[in-house]
């Protein structure tokens, strides 16, 4: 099997296809819970609200996918939204909610302990669009995920909601600063997620997506079991 991009009808995933197409990675798109829950890594891309993203996951069975892809070791990486759908809640597209996750909230897919909120800011727009710096946390360096990444890097950003700051920090390799300061890059065991969008972060997004593709190889090399 190959890495697979997970396909929850919400956008366009060609952008995310071609990244791991430049590497050389055997990378293919699927909405086939069974094709997911088999592939050798799996990639969510962001697109789209909280709320709908889930509702659709868990109809189609690839919320089912996923968790028993990650339940035996397969790498995994969350993007933008991919990596906010790890987390335990949101608001994102519930009716009736307050952005703070104080009224009606949505679980998502519960990997991790955390809620996701709609940023806020006296001075600063949002949503948050453009390029900005990643805050690499002290001894994340030398992460897998992050070698050859520098503290300060530039990456691109879009979204209007983000993960409280009172989220596990032994799983927070970097962070960002728009609002408040946010986990920007997420990890445990073989499983990742960026806030940012490594496909559309030039070199420094493709180094990010070149170091999870030798995560995979690692995992392919040892049968899966987590190293």
């Amino acid at each position: 099997m190959a890495i697979v991009i997970v396909d929850y009808h919400a956008g366009n995933l060609s952008s995310v296809l071609r990244a791991f197409g430049r590497l050389g990675a055997d990378a293919r798109v699927s909405d086939d819970p069974i094709e997911i829950a088999m592939a050798d890594a799996v990639v969510l891309p962001g697109v789209g609200a909280f709320a709908d993203a889930m509702d659709y996951l868990e109809r189609s069975g690839e919320a089912a996918g996923i968790q028993d892809a990650i339940s035996i070791g397969t790498p995994f990486l969350g993007i933008c939204l991919g990596l906010q759908l790890l987390f335990q809640l949101g608001d994102e597209g519930v009716p009736g909610a307050t952005g703070d996750c104080t009224g009606p909230v949505r679980a998502g897919l519960g990997l991790f302990s955390g809620q996701v909120r709609r940023l806020t800011s006296t001075r600063l727009k949002v949503p948050h669009v453009g390029w900005d710096t990643l805050d690499i946390v002290p001894g994340a360096e030398e992460h897998p995920l992050l070698l050859g990444i520098p503290w300060g890097a530039n990456v691109y950003f879009t979204h209007s909601y983000a993960l409280e700051p009172n989220v596990n920090p032994r799983i927070v390799l970097a962070k960002a600063h728009y609002g408040w300061s946010f986990p920007a890059v997420v990890g445990a065991k073989r499983v990742f997620g960026t806030q940012f969008h490594p496909e559309k972060s030039s070199a420094v997004g493709e180094r990010l997506i070149a170091n999870f593709c030798a995560i995979v190889e690692e995992a392919r090399s040892s049968g899966g079991e987590f190293g």
